[in-house]
Parts: structure tokens; C-alpha cells; sequence
């Protein structure tokens, strides 16, 4: 078998969100995706990557992501070109599971578990689907009126919140209050007033629901240390379950300094890429839940290989979901693969909303447990409506 042609698509309404289709000449096509830059990706897919690919048998999966990681600009970076091998991975490990007719999850090694327990990430309708991603202003508070705007519900009534998870059997949430005062203050320090702010969504959602309800608080990497480590201080009364990204991913000392400084988890972190920065992390005890994006850190490929390693220094691993479906399809196989996988990100907004806009399925969630995807592959497709979108956008390299 070998692979005739790879395309790029993405669609202007949600130009963050790239999708690969990797076609082969047994008639079987893979998909992937990746997020953020689209257009940028696309390039690096074409221009480099599809002279790497085409004509190569797609089931040489190790083979093909070494050639495309073993870019000196590659190495430990979520920049364009692993993001373009993250795509590209996804839709070989797409094929794989096709031509044996399995799930993605047993070609990984098999379930580890029937059921997986998810988190909601407290993000609203609109959240990440504009082309600007950066955390505050992305918010488009007030811009909708759907089911689930958990964003505006955090900031307003989180306890009201916390209780219609519970009520649905979700019991974990995540949010992220700081960020406005980080914006305002450009993460260098967080006056008494706006810590007040910040904390009481914490203080509605314990008086709501008690203890029953884990609350992980993500930072976005929006703080300098000392203020960082400030925030932890003040909510460990309210006993999160962990911290998330308190500051850039740059210095595993830094991480390390802060993680030893509270009694709080420290999980990080998405934005790293290969799995050689979580060794650095990890070396210096800067991180006790591992996360990691199979969009962004070098697909499935690099993702098993860092959950086995998160493992050998006794983490728990917790895969990221902020993006598109078919990387929320990835995560949970790997989810489900991985012996040491602690809970899967989800975001309720997206998974009852937009994602059904765009592919066949979406993993099932029931009472605060997703299930695993049945079908070959990845279990998943674009909607025939995709392609008919005038918005959309196609290029294809091909032999």
C-alpha cells in the first residue's frame, strides 16, 4: 500500500481547525487534524512534508513520524511543523485501524478500562472558534445564548454551575477566573481586589456542591512565579484538584519551584511538544499530572510514548481536549490504551455543539463517563456537508 495523495481542508468559520486526509492506493483514507495557524500548517504539509510521504507505505507509522519530527526546528516545539506531523500521524493511525477493521484504541494495545471519567472545561459556545485563541479575549462573553455556556456561568453563577454538572454526573470542572486580572496586570501581580474576584467562583461552587465536585483551575501560563505561587496559596483552602499551566513551560526549574511550593497537583502541559521537555519537567518533580495534546505534540506516535514514560516516574496521564472532534476522537483512544490515564478533558459546549456540526461521530458521554469508539480507525468522518461548505478551503499534494 502507499499513500497517492494528502489534502489539507479547513473551513473560514472555524479557521483555527485543520483537517489531513491521507489517501491511499487501497482506496482507504486516513484523517487527521491539528489546530491553530491553519493556513500555516497547510504550508509546511505541502511544501515539506507530502515530499517526505507520498508514495511511502502508510503503515510504516514509526518511520514516517521520525522523518517528519527529525526537523532541527521540530525538536521539543508546538510550532507549525509539529502540528503539521500531529495531523499527519492521526490520519496514518486512522489507516492502520481501517485496513485490521479496529478501533485506533485496540491498535494502541487494547482498553485498559470499559469506561473513562471526563472533566468539563468550562468553555462557552464560542470559545476557540474564531481565529484568535488567545485565553481573555477569546472569551466572547454575552456573544451567545446556547445550552451550555459554561464560560459566562463560571464567572456569574458558578455555583449554579457546579450544580448541573453534579446533576448530569459530571464531577470535575475546570475554569479559569485569573485570566483577566493576568491581562489587566500583565501577570506581573494580582492586587487584593482582584484575587476577591478571582476567588469567588471557588468559594460559590464549594457552598454549592462541597467537596464532591473537583475543581481544577487552569492559568494558561499567564503568570510570573512569585504571583503564581500567590494564587496557589490562596486557594488551597478550596482543595483543587490541580493547577494547570501557572506559568510559561519554558523553565523546569521555575515549574519545579512552584509544584514543591503547595500541596496542589501541578499538571502540565499541553503546550509542550515530544516528549523530551516532560522528561526535563519530569526529572525536576515540576509536574504531577502529565497532559498532553495529541494535535500539537507529535501525534499518537509521540503521545503513547509520553503516557510510558509519565508512568515509569509514577504520573498519571491526562490527555487535552480544547480543540476540533477528530482530535477529541484521537485523545480518547489514547485515553482508553493508557494504564496510567487519570480522567479525559472535555468541553460539553463542543462535544453537544459544534463538533456535531462538523463529523459523523462524537464519543459518547453518559453521566460523567465517556465510552469507547467503536468502528475502524479513529471511528469518525467528516460530514458530507463539510466538503460543500463554501467557506472551505482544499489543497492536495499528490503522486
Amino acid at each position: 500500500m502507499k499513500i497517492t495523495a494528502i489534502e489539507t481542508l479547513s473551513a473560514g468559520e472555524f479557521a483555527n481547525v485543520l483537517w489531513v486526509r491521507v489517501h491511499t492506493d487501497a482506496g482507504i483514507i486516513g484523517l487527521g487534524e491539528t489546530f491553530y495557524g491553519a493556513g500555516a500548517v497547510a504550508a509546511q504539509i505541502h511544501d515539506t512534508f507530502s515530499g517526505r510521504l507520498l508514495g511511502r507505505d502508510p503503515l510504516h507509522i514509526e518511520a514516517l513520524n521520525r522523518d517528519m519530527l527529525n526537523l532541527p526546528m521540530a525538536q521539543a516545539s508546538t510550532g507549525v511543523e509539529t502540528r503539521a506531523a500531529s495531523a499527519l500521524d492521526i490520519a496514518l493511525w486512522d489507516i492502520f485501524g481501517k485496513v485490521c477493521n479496529l478501533p485506533v484504541h485496540q491498535m494502541l494495545g487494547g482498553l485498559c478500562r470499559d469506561k473513562l471519567r471526563v472533566y468539563n472545561t468550562c468553555a462557552g459556545t464560542r470559545y476557540v472558534r474564531s481565529t484568535n485563541i488567545r485565553p481573555v479575549s477569546n472569551w466572547n462573553r454575552g456573544a451567545d445564548d446556547g445550552p451550555y455556556e459554561d464560560l459566562d456561568a463560571f464567572m456569574t453563577d458558578a455555583g449554579a454551575l457546579a450544580e448541573d454538572l453534579a446533576k448530569n454526573g459530571i464531577m470535575a470542572m475546570k475554569i479559569w477566573p485569573f485570566d483577566p486580572a493576568a491581562q489587566d496586570n500583565n501577570g506581573l501581580f494580582i492586587s487584593a481586589a482582584q484575587m476577591r474576584e478571582a476567588v469567588r467562583p471557588f468559594e460559590k461552587i464549594r457552598k454549592a456542591v462541597g467537596d464532591a465536585v473537583d475543581i481544577m483551575v487552569e492559568m494558561h501560563s499567564l503568570w510570573n512565579l512569585p504571583t503564581a505561587m500567590e494564587i496557589a496559596r490562596e486557594l488551597e483552602a478550596f482543595k483543587p484538584r490541580w493547577y494547570e499551566d501557572p506559568i510559561k513551560m519554558n523553565s523546569p526549574q521555575a515549574l519545579g519551584e512552584f509544584a514543591r511550593s503547595t500541596t496542589v497537583w501541578t499538571c502540565a502541559s499541553e503546550t509542550l511538544g515530544s516528549r523530551f521537555p516532560y522528561k526535563d519537567m519530569l526529572e525536576r518533580d515540576a509536574m504531577h499530572v502529565v497532559m498532553a495534546d495529541l494535535c500539537w505534540t507529535g501525534g499518537l506516535t509521540e503521545g503513547r510514548k509520553i503516557a510510558a514514560m509519565a508512568e515509569t516516574y509514577h504520573r498519571p496521564f491526562a490527555p487535552h481536549d480544547c480543540i476540533g472532534p477528530v482530535g477529541f476522537a484521537a485523545a480518547v483512544h489514547m485515553s482508553f490504551s493508557q494504564p496510567n490515564t487519570l480522567i479525559q478533558e472535555s468541553v460539553r459546549a463542543f462535544y453537544k455543539g459544534w463538533y456535531r456540526e462538523l463529523v459523523t461521530t462524537v464519543p459518547t458521554i453518559e453521566d460523567g463517563y465517556v465510552y469507547p469508539m467503536e468502528g475502524p480507525g479513529l471511528g469518525t468522518e467528516l460530514l458530507p456537508q463539510v466538503f460543500e461548505r463554501s467557506d472551505l478551503t482544499v489543497r492536495r499534494s499528490s503522486l
